[in-house]
């Protein structure tokens, strides 16, 4: 058996007959612990990573609890979590229902509805293990008024697109991606001033690998990097690498229908997640990321 981290003591389970390694995470290492008692819980433990900073598994912790908190789609609960470990409910998996999309879709658009009085969180949290800034851009959390989503368009450059490059020249990447980006201000400004509305909250990270099918054939999110944004910013990177199905956008948009011109605003907000991925995971994210930006730059 694996050696276990020693919050697994906290449960009042006895201590686990059972720790085995699932694959999955590139970030953190995973097992599922079993205990006498017939139950299972679900493990992420740090690894030897410079990277990751002791209020990683906090952040995420208090991410998971947000987006249950709403309770329009399953997560898993938090069971506890320490500098170097996070326990949660142990999701049996299952298989898609026939109506698996259209509930999806549907019951992400009342997680959307959620609303904050201004764009961030309450802390800054992580997307992977990259930092992600999430402080209103005027005053604190607590003292901020609300703004009807005025400060989305400024937010999104300085917190998310600025602070990906900023992090993509120290990491080597060169200067190019600032310049590029101080050029197509302007008209990621204009393109995002088109569509104001109430932040929602948002997973933050909705690619395919985040959602777990359970035994009941329901959605269930996971690995979340959430703050209060615009709903459009989630659904672009739902369609970034795939995973969801037009039933899925279908729902979304009866229950809440898309303002006209998201599709010119999407590659937008999937920049973001490309530049994470370039500072993640290496150069192979640099040219796409670079072309998008210099799309912007020429409008």
């Amino acid at each position: 058996m694996m050696e276990y981290p020693a919050i697994l003591d906290e449960l009042g389970r006895g201590a686990p007959k059972d720790v085995s390694a699932v694959g999955g995470g590139c970030i953190a290492d995973a097992a599922v612990a079993s205990f006498d008692n017939g139950s299972k819980v679900f493990v992420k433990r740090a690894v030897d990573d410079s990277r990751l900073s002791g209020r990683m598994f906090e952040c995420e912790a208090e991410g998971l609890r947000a987006l249950g908190d709403v309770g329009a789609l399953r997560v898993p609960e938090v069971l506890a979590v320490s500098d170097d470990a996070l326990v949660l409910e142990f999701i049996e998996q299952g298989s898609k229902t026939g109506d698996f999309f259209v509930d999806f879709g549907r019951n992400f658009a009342l997680m959307h509805q959620q609303r904050g009085k201004v764009c961030g969180f309450a802390h800054d949290n992580f997307i992977g293990s990259t930092p992600q800034q999430n402080a209103p851009l005027e005053g604190t959390w607590d003292e901020a008024q609300d703004g009807g989503g005025l400060d989305w368009p400024r937010f999104f450059i300085e917190r998310r697109l600025r602070f990906q490059v900023e992090l993509a020249e120290h990491n080597g990447h060169g200067s190019e991606l600032m310049a590029l980006l101080d050029r197509s201000e302007a008209a990621i400004g204009e393109l995002l001033c088109a569509d104001i509305e109430q932040p929602s909250l948002l997973h933050g990270d909705p690619w395919g690998g985040n959602y777990l099918v359970d035994a009941q054939g329901r959605a269930c999110l996971i690995d979340p990097a959430v703050y209060y944004g615009h709903r459009e910013a989630d659904l672009a990177m739902t369609k970034l690498f795939g995973g969801f199905n037009h039933e899925f956008y279908a729902a979304y948009d009866e229950a809440w229908p898309l303002v006209h011109g998201w599709q010119d605003r999407l590659p937008v907000y999937q920049l973001y997640h490309l530049l994470n991925h370039l500072n993640l995971f290496g150069s192979a994210y640099y040219d796409r990321s670079k072309t998008i930006l210099d799309r912007l730059a020429r409008q």
